[in-house]
Order: structure tokens, then C-alpha cells, then sequence
């Protein structure tokens, strides 16, 4: 990590900035602004997205086009003028930073970031037609979720006394996203345990032989992998998909061999099972289901060499 990193796209300095301003937005709301509120809120929370990736590393919240600020970055002051990325770009990032950073969050983001440059460049008022019950526990959660990869939490980033609305907005939306998905799932297990006996065995057998290759179509979105999980409504094969957040080669492998053992990590973003329909979107429902959204395996693969220079 460079030392002499300029302070715009220092990680301190963008996570005190982005204290700032969640307070400017706090005062706001408490003097019925919530316009404002909004507004301020969405500032600090890109602030604080950039934060957790300058954390990380520099080079990750600066414009890869522009090579001034890469040698910024770098640590190598060449200018004052340093380009970042935007609003997109960041979090798409931190869906591959941060586990529960998944589509569902990164949308919700995106559209906050979209209404404020609208606010800011535009005529339209898209604040105003805003209901706060439409965002604001939703905002928590995202923010949350971000201040929990860095070690940190609502109680820390605002003050215990500011944080304790936040946190139980957090704690009441939590909990009904949880009996919803619950009923959900009853739903589906009551309507398969609906089926006669004969059917359900059917269905069963016919599940077993779907392997996860063959199910791209059962999902919206295009996943890094798809694995087999078990449903937690009919107890039949069915398949979650989600990004890979890391990998590391294993260190079981023979010297001189061509292939290694790639040990791989997954999030998962998006459940469905074939037989009796159930689905889930999004770590949290998923997690409230009952399912674990981290999934790992192996892989073997053909080791990659650089190539050899200076021995023609």
C-alpha cells in the first residue's frame, strides 16, 4: 500500500468525509427536510463505498484511463487534479469486494446515485416524489453492510445515540423480510405436500437428475456459477447461482505438475428450485431461508507459466 497517497483518495480521509456528511443528513432530516436527507445521504454513501475500496487499495476508486491519477495512487504525486470512478463503477466494485454487496444492494445504489444526479443536474425533483418508507431502511442496510467489510458499524460511523433509529429501522426491516420469506416457504412446501404421494416421488427423481450446467435459463441474471442445493420447501435438488469473491491455490500439488487445485468462493445472489418453484433473491432472503449463501469448491485447472525472456 503507498504511503504518500494523495488525501482526496486517501481511506481515512474519504470515511471521515463521509461522516460528515451522514451528519449533515441526519440534521436535515431532523428539521423535516427530507429532500435534503436524501440527498446528503447519497453523497456519504458513496463516500463511503469509496472508503472501503481505498482501504483496500488507491488505485481501485481512481479513473483507470486517466494515468495522472493511477500514479497517484501509486503514490506519486504528479497532480492535484485526480479523476475517480463513478457511481456505477463503485459499486459495481464492491459487489466483488463485499459478500453481501449483492445485485440486490448494488441496484438499490445505483438508483439512489441516479436520482441525486438527477436532483443536482436536471429539473426534475425525484427526492421530492421519494417516500422515505420506499428507501430509507434499505439505505441503512446497504451502509451496513459496506461498514461491517471494513470492520466498522452504524453504532461507530454515527454515534451510538444518532445510530440507534437507524439500527432499529435495520432490526424492524430484518425482521420482516425474515416472516415473509418463512411464509414463503411454507407456502411452497404446503402446495408440493399437496400432491399425492406418487407425484411428489416423481418430482423427486426427476430433480436428481438436473445438473447444475444445464440450468442458465431458470435464473435472470448471468452468475459466475451455479450450484446444487437442497430447498428447503419440498427437499428436492434445486440450484443457487452467485459471483465468486475470491480464490486461492491450494498448496496439495506436486512439484513439476501441469495442473493445480484452485480452492473457489462464492456468494450467492439468486435461488430457484424446478420442482416446486420457490425462489429467492438476494443474501438475505436467502439467509433467512435457512440456506447458507457462501458456497466453496475446488477446481482443477492447467497451471499457467510466464513466459521465458532473454534465453534466445
Amino acid at each position: 500500500m503507498p504511503e504518500n497517497v494523495f488525501i482526496a483518495i486517501g481511506g481515512d480521509a474519504l470515511h471521515a468525509k463521509s461522516k460528515v456528511y451522514i451528519g449533515r443528513a441526519l440534521a436535515r432530516k431532523a428539521h423535516g427536510d427530507l429532500d435534503e436527507y436524501q440527498l446528503w445521504s447519497s453523497l456519504a454513501l458513496e463516500l463511503l463505498g469509496k472508503a472501503a475500496l481505498a482501504r483496500k487499495h488507491p488505485s481501485l476508486v481512481v479513473d483507470p484511463t486517466h494515468w495522472q491519477s493511477m500514479f497517484v495512487a501509486a503514490g506519486i504525486n504528479v497532480t492535484t487534479d485526480v479523476k475517480t470512478i463513478t457511481a456505477k463503477t463503485l459499486f459495481e466494485r464492491l459487489a466483488h469486494l463485499v459478500p453481501r454487496f449483492d445485485k440486490t444492494v448494488q441496484k438499490f445504489c445505483q438508483d439512489i446515485a441516479e436520482r441525486r444526479n438527477a436532483e443536482l443536474h436536471s429539473a426534475d425533483l425525484p427526492f421530492k416524489t421519494m417516500k422515505l418508507e420506499a428507501w430509507e431502511a434499505r439505505y441503512w442496510h446497504a451502509c451496513d453492510t459496506i461498514l461491517h467489510q471494513m470492520g466498522s458499524s452504524l453504532e461507530k460511523w454515527l454515534g451510538a445515540a444518532d445510530a440507534a433509529a437507524p439500527r432499529q429501522l435495520l432490526d424492524e426491516a430484518g425482521k420482516a423480510l425474515e416472516a415473509a420469506v418463512k411464509l414463503r416457504v411454507q407456502a411452497a412446501r404446503e402446495q408440493f405436500e399437496a400432491l399425492k404421494k406418487a407425484e411428489r416421488e416423481r418430482l423427486a427423481t426427476e430433480a436428481e437428475t438436473r445438473e447444475p450446467q444445464h440450468q442458465t435459463g431458470l435464473f435472470k441474471g448471468k452468475y459466475d456459477e451455479i450450484w446444487i442445493e437442497t430447498c428447503p420447501a419440498c427437499k428436492c435438488r434445486s440450484f443457487m447461482t452467485g459471483e465468486q469473491t475470491g480464490e486461492d491455490i491450494s498448496e496439495e500439488r506436486d512439484e513439476g505438475a501441469i495442473w493445480e487445485i484452485v480452492d473457489r468462493e462464492f456468494a450467492g445472489e439468486e435461488f430457484r428450485c424446478p420442482t416446486c418453484d420457490l425462489t429467492l433473491m438476494g443474501s438475505d432472503e436467502i439467509d433467512a431461508a435457512g440456506l447458507n449463501y457462501i458456497h466453496e469448491d475446488q477446481q482443477e485447472r492447467e497451471m499457467e507459466y510466464e513466459p521465458d525472456y532473454g534465453n534466445d
